[in-house]
C-alpha cells in the first residue's frame, strides 16, 4: 500500500498553537498537536514570539509526522506586531490585536485621512487592531524599541521566517497592517506613521513558497514550506469558501465574512476590507460580544445556557465589554421591555437574539460588497448571475466556532435570518486552512479547490424557519433609541 502524501497545517493564535497532519489526497487528518502560549495583561495583550516558535516545534512534533512531511503552513493571528532586532531577536513581547492601547493612534490617523480615503486607498477604516496603529504606538511611546527595530513582521510571517530564513509575508495577512495596497505598501500611511518601507517583508505571489525547512527547526531540512496567511483567511480557505457564501462564527467574538470579486470600500469601518489568500477579497466583520457574552448573561440567571424559552418583549443588548459593531467602544450591556411576566429563559434567548442581531446585521453589509448594485455598476466585472449570497438569501449561512454546536445558536441564527444553516463537520479550521495552502504546493491547485475536494465544508443542514420580523423590530427600535446612551461614544 502507497504510503499517504501528509501535509501539516499550523493555526498559531492568541492562546495556543495548534498542528494537524493531513492527508493530502484525501483531508483525512492523521495526527493533532498543541502547545499552549501565554499572554502578559498586565497593561495590555502582549505575548513573546519566542514562545510561539518554542510552541510550534512542540506542536509539530506531536503530530508524529514532523520528519515526513511533505510540506507546511502556517495560519497565524491577525494584526500582531512583530518588532525584531538587527540580530533577528524580538526587541520586546509582540503587541497582540486585542491590545486597545493604540486606539488613540487609530483615532489621529483616522482624523488626518479621514474615512473616506482610507476606505478608498486600503480597503478598511483602521481600528486599534491593526498594525499600523500599533506601530504609531511604540514610537509615541517607546521610542528607543522603535529605533533598535530593524524588521517588523506580523506572527505568521515571524514563524514562517525563522523556519526558513526567508522574509515573506502574505497578502491576506498584510491587508490587516493597514498600509498594504495591492501595489505595494501606501506610501502616505508610512509616512505618517514613521515606519521605513526596508522594514517590511516582501509579498509573496498567492500559492508559492516561502523557502524550504532550514535545520534546527522541526521540520525535516529541505521540507517547503507555504507562504501561510492570516487566521481569518485561513478558515476560509479551510471551508473552500466561494464568492458570495455567508459565514457566521461563533467565538468569544463573533465574525461574519464572505469572499467576494470586489474590493471593499466601507467608509463606516463596519466592515474590514481584507484581501483573501489567493487572488480575491474578504469582507469580514467582527462584534467583541458574543458566546462569552450570552454565557455571562446565563451564569447570572443561573441558567444553562441551552435554556431559552420563547416569547417575551424583553430587548437585552449585550455590548457587555463594549462594542466594535455597532461602533460602541465605550457602551455597557442594556435590558429594555422587561414585563411582570418575563421569564428567566427569555431574558436568556433575548441575550441570545441581541448577540446575533449584531452578526446579522453586519452580513448584509459584508454581502453587498458583491451585491446587485455592484454588479450593475460593474458589469464586467460582475456577471448578471452572480452568485452571491446578497442576490440568494436562500444560500445556507455556514455556521462555525465554538457556539455553532449549541441548539440555541442554531436555532437563533435561523430565527432571525430565515436562512438555513449549514453546520460543517470539520474542526480546526485554520490549520485545515493552512493545511491545504501546503497541499497546494504538491498538487498544484488553488488551495480552496483543496479544500473543496476534502468536503470540509460538509455537513448538517438546518432548513430555514420564517423570520422573526417582530424580534428584528423591536432590536432595531432599541438600539435607536439608545443612540445619546451609547451611539455618540467612537472617540
Amino acid at each position: 500500500m502507497a504510503h499517504p502524501q501528509v501535509v501539516i497545517g499550523v493555526d498559531s493564535s492568541t492562546q495556543s498553537t495548534k498542528a494537524l497532519a493531513v492527508d493530502a489526497d484525501t483531508g483525512a487528518v492523521l495526527g493533532e498537536g498543541r502547545a499552549a502560549h501565554r499572554v502578559d495583561s498586565r497593561h495590555g495583550q502582549e505575548s513573546g514570539p519566542e514562545q510561539w516558535w518554542d510552541a510550534l516545534g512542540e506542536a509539530v512534533a506531536a503530530t508524529g509526522w514532523a520528519d515526513r512531511a511533505r510540506a507546511l503552513a502556517i495560519g497565524g493571528q491577525q494584526h500582531g506586531l512583530v518588532t525584531l532586532d538587527a540580530a533577528g531577536r524580538p526587541v520586546r513581547p509582540a503587541l497582540l490585536w486585542n491590545d486597545v492601547r493604540s486606539a488613540p493612534q487609530a483615532a489621529d490617523l483616522v482624523r488626518e485621512f479621514g474615512a473616506d480615503w482610507w476606505a478608498a486607498e486600503i480597503g478598511s477604516v483602521p481600528g486599534a487592531s491593526f498594525t499600523a496603529a500599533k506601530w504609531a504606538w511604540l514610537r509615541a511611546n517607546e521610542p528607543a524599541h522603535a529605533d533598535r527595530t530593524a524588521a517588523v513582521r506580523l506572527p505568521h510571517d515571524y514563524l514562517t521566517e525563522r523556519l526558513t530564513g526567508t522574509a515573506v509575508t502574505d497578502r491576506g495577512d498584510a491587508s490587516g497592517t493597514g498600509w498594504w495596497t495591492p501595489d505595494g505598501p501606501h506610501p502616505a500611511v508610512l509616512a505618517a506613521i514613521g515606519l521605513d518601507p526596508a522594514l517590511l517583508p516582501a509579498t509573496a505571489p498567492a500559492g508559492s513558497a516561502a523557502g524550504t525547512a532550514r535545520p534546527g527547526g522541526p521540520l525535516r531540512p529541505g521540507t517547503p514550506v507555504a507562504t501561510g496567511t492570516g487566521d481569518n483567511m485561513a478558515a476560509a480557505l479551510g471551508l473552500g469558501l466561494t464568492a458570495g457564501t455567508p459565514v457566521l462564527s461563533l467565538g468569544t467574538s463573533g465574525t461574519v465574512y464572505t469572499v467576494a470579486r470586489r474590493r471593499p470600500a466601507d467608509p463606516t469601518g463596519t466592515v474590514a476590507g481584507f484581501a483573501d489568500a489567493l487572488d480575491g477579497w474578504l469582507p469580514l466583520a467582527c462584534t467583541l460580544n458574543c458566546t462569552l457574552a450570552v454565557d455571562k448573561v446565563a451564569a447570572l440567571l443561573g441558567l444553562d445556557r441551552q435554556a431559552v424559552e420563547p416569547g417575551g418583549s424583553a430587548v437585552l443588548l449585550p455590548y457587555l465589554d463594549g462594542e466594535r459593531t455597532p461602533a460602541r467602544p465605550h457602551a455597557s450591556g442594556l435590558l429594555h421591555g422587561l414585563r411582570h411576566d418575563t421569564t428567566p429563559g427569555q431574558l436568556l434567548q433575548a441575550a441570545y437574539d441581541g448577540a446575533a442581531h449584531s452578526l446579522l446585521a453586519a452580513l448584509d453589509d459584508v454581502l453587498a460588497v458583491d451585491g446587485p448594485t455592484d454588479a450593475a455598476a460593474d458589469p464586467a466585472h460582475h456577471t448578471a448571475t452572480a452568485d452571491t449570497a446578497a442576490a440568494d438569501p436562500e444560500r445556507p449561512i455556514l455556521l462555525i466556532g465554538g457556539g455553532a454546536r449549541g441548539r440555541a445558536w442554531q436555532d437563533t441564527v435561523r430565527r432571525l435570518s430565515g436562512r438555513p444553516v449549514r453546520l460543517p463537520a470539520a474542526r480546526e479550521l485554520v490549520a485545515l486552512g493552512a493545511a491545504a495552502q501546503a497541499a497546494a504546493l504538491l498538487t498544484g491547485e488553488p488551495a480552496d479547490a483543496v479544500a473543496r475536494r476534502w468536503g470540509t465544508a460538509d455537513g448538517p443542514l438546518l432548513p430555514a424557519v420564517p423570520r422573526d420580523d417582530a424580534a428584528l423590530e423591536r432590536i432595531a427600535a432599541t438600539i435607536s433609541q439608545t443612540v445619546g446612551l451609547h451611539g455618540a461614544d467612537r472617540r
